[in-house]
């Protein structure tokens, strides 16, 4: 391949990725994060907004995000048995 036809590996799209923010509540694996992310949602019954979380593992490079600081996450390719998601950014930080 030519290097006009060859793109290079940032000007790659990736497409619409599923992205999150929420807190670090756990930093203690090494290049992983544990983030707990937040959602209101409506009883289909009832009718009552009702509060739902989920914890999901991200992998950090770089070690950067501490437990308390807000980030925002991005849906990857699966890295590990629990790792689908890699980190964005640190949104803020304690």
């Amino acid at each position: 391949m030519s290097e006009a036809t060859c793109p290079d590996k940032e000007s790659v799209d990736r497409g619409k990725r599923a992205m999150r923010v929420g807190m670090v509540v756990s930093d203690k694996g090494d290049k992983t994060i544990t983030v707990e992310c937040h959602r209101i949602m409506r009883h289909q019954k009832y009718g009552k907004y009702m509060r739902r979380r989920s914890k999901l593992r991200a992998h950090d490079e770089k070690n950067e995000a501490k437990v308390g600081d807000r980030v925002k996450v991005a849906a990857c390719r699966r890295l590990s048995k629990t790792k689908y998601w890699r980190l964005v950014e640190v949104v803020s930080s304690l």
